[in-house]
């Protein structure tokens, strides 16, 4: 028979041991939790063709002179700004696609405009999802599973391959919500009809884009005089050119104020300290030499992510950043590992204020947009490397006369092709606009040459610089599986 004593000994210890781990769970520490702090909410915000130098803490002089981004402005005061951030396309739908999946638009095959990603590509937000996060997509349509709008036949074969399935993998789906005009007042709305669906107590993810500033430019531009605006040189001075440019800042201007209805309601929901807050561009603008184009113009966009006690306020960050590198980072920082086949890089520690040294490459795509197969603002085949000063751009449809993507019948171009015609054009225009054959490759020194206006491919002094590249971009495209001949290879048989 047991001894009283012991039993009694045993009955203790083990009611002892309930109560220390009762009170231990009910502080909130686990094996799981007491490592780090608790998993945040995300919400990413993207603009619609919106390129670096438009938002006024990247000291755009135009944003600044008409009070432009007034509310983007004070969201870069309160996180950090990203001076070197590029999208790995300059059109929306494989930019926003290659940001989903960490991966490239050539490794995914998704270089024709609007064709999704395989069935199979799992996107960071699965991740999350299997984690326990709710997720969601709401807003300006987000080009993952083709066109809102396609012919029967083509939207039969995508639900059957597997490529039409977001209302299954994500908690809030909504295919598209315009933010123009009227709408855009709209903006909160939608955003806390979202957030109302997120279960208590569990973590979220919302994607949210806007059509601004995406043309349809907005046309009341009142307080933007276009006689005052400070163009760059590789724009040809004509009274459409400004005309479409302070429309441009309007739409930019509309933009912001749907950012600070946002950001509003994360302060008023209370969930600002536990939220990160990332903005970034998809692609460049649609103006001249940018969307549609591999130059700085139509691949360098803004990015300014906020993550209170986390991210220093007012920080800035000159890394080599690139959108596939979106998803392996938001994954990160919700402390979960990326997917095998991402070949983005998490850029957390340059995010927490880390000094590393980042990538050297980015590389980007150009193929077939909506619209002709005889201009480049239709189809065009292009690619590029950046580094921390160099950009390389291949074509390899180098006989493509240039068109500027989305302006082909709009006053501004129509403008500059008249005055093309009447002989009024710069010589410098001229050769930017209409030479034809374009080089087979163009290399640019973006320190001392930030408008690309300097081909200095073939120049002795920098042979060794382009041989770098070119080999860095060959090996990105041999292990992309690119289906474009190598640089070498065309510019072998252009002899």
């Amino acid at each position: 028979m047991i001894d009283l004593f012991v039993f009694y000994r045993l009955v203790f210890n083990r009611l002892s041991l309930i109560v220390i781990l009762t009170v231990w769970c009910a502080a909130g520490v686990s094996s799981s939790s007491a490592a780090g702090p608790e998993q945040p909410n995300v919400l990413l915000i993207l603009s619609d063709d919106h390129s670096i130098p438009h938002v006024s803490c990247y000291d755009d002089e135009n944003t600044k002179r008409f009070n432009i981004t007034p509310n983007l402005e004070r969201f870069a005061e309160q996180g950090m700004r990203f001076d070197r951030a590029y999208t790995s396309a300059p059109q929306c739908a494989p930019s926003r696609i290659s940001i989903f999946t960490g991966r490239s638009p050539v490794d995914l095959g998704v270089t024709r405009f609007a064709q999704p990603p395989r069935g199979d590509v799992r996107f960071f937000t699965d991740v999350l999802r299997e984690g326990g996060y709710w997720v969601g997509l709401d807003g300006r349509h987000q080009h993952l599973d083709g066109r809102i709008r396609e012919a029967e036949h083509i939207d039969r074969t995508l639900r059957e391959a597997g490529m039409q399935s977001l209302d299954q993998r994500f908690d809030h789906f909504v295919r598209s919500a315009s933010t123009k005009g009227e709408g855009l007042p709209e903006v909160a709305d939608r955003v806390a009809a979202a957030l109302d669906k997120v279960p208590e107590n569990k973590p979220f993810f919302l994607y949210f884009g806007f059509n601004q500033p995406h043309r349809k430019f907005a046309v009341n531009y009142d307080g933007i005089d276009p006689n005052q605006l400070e163009l760059p040189d590789d724009w040809p001075d004509l009274p459409e050119v400004r005309v479409d440019y302070a429309r441009y800042l309007a739409s930019v201007r509309e933009l912001d104020q749907g950012v600070g209805q946002i950001m509003q309601l994360v302060e008023t929901r209370g969930i600002e300290d536990n939220t990160l807050v990332i903005f970034m561009g998809d692609n460049g603008e649609a103006l001249l030499r940018g969307k549609g184009c591999l130059l700085d113009r139509g691949t360098h966009v803004p990015l300014v992510i906020r993550w209170p006690g986390r991210v220093e306020p007012g920080s800035d960050c000159s890394s080599l950043v690139c959108g596939t590198d979106l998803g392996p980072t938001i994954l990160a920082v919700c402390g979960m590992k990326p997917l095998e086949k991402m070949t983005g890089v998490s850029f957390l520690p340059q995010l927490l204020g880390e000094k590393t040294a980042g990538q050297q490459y980015v590389f980007a795509e150009r193929g077939w947009h909506w619209g002709p197969i005889t201009r480049t603002d239709g189809l065009d085949l292009s690619r590029s490397v950046t580094s921390d000063r160099y950009r390389y751009i291949y074509n390899a449809l180098p006989n493509r006369s240039y068109t500027p993507v989305d302006m082909s019948g709009k006053d501004a171009w129509k403008a500059i092709q008249a005055a093309q015609a009447a002989k009024q054009l710069s010589p410098l225009h001229e050769r930017l606009y209409f030479a034809n054959p374009r080089p087979i490759v163009e290399l640019y020194d973006l320190r001392n040459d930030p408008l690309e206006l300097n081909n200095l491919a073939g120049k002795n002094r920098v042979a060794e610089i382009e041989r770098i590249l070119r080999e860095e971009l060959e090996s990105w495209m041999i292990r992309e599986h690119d289906f474009l001949p190598l640089p070498t290879h065309a510019l072998q048989n252009a002899r």
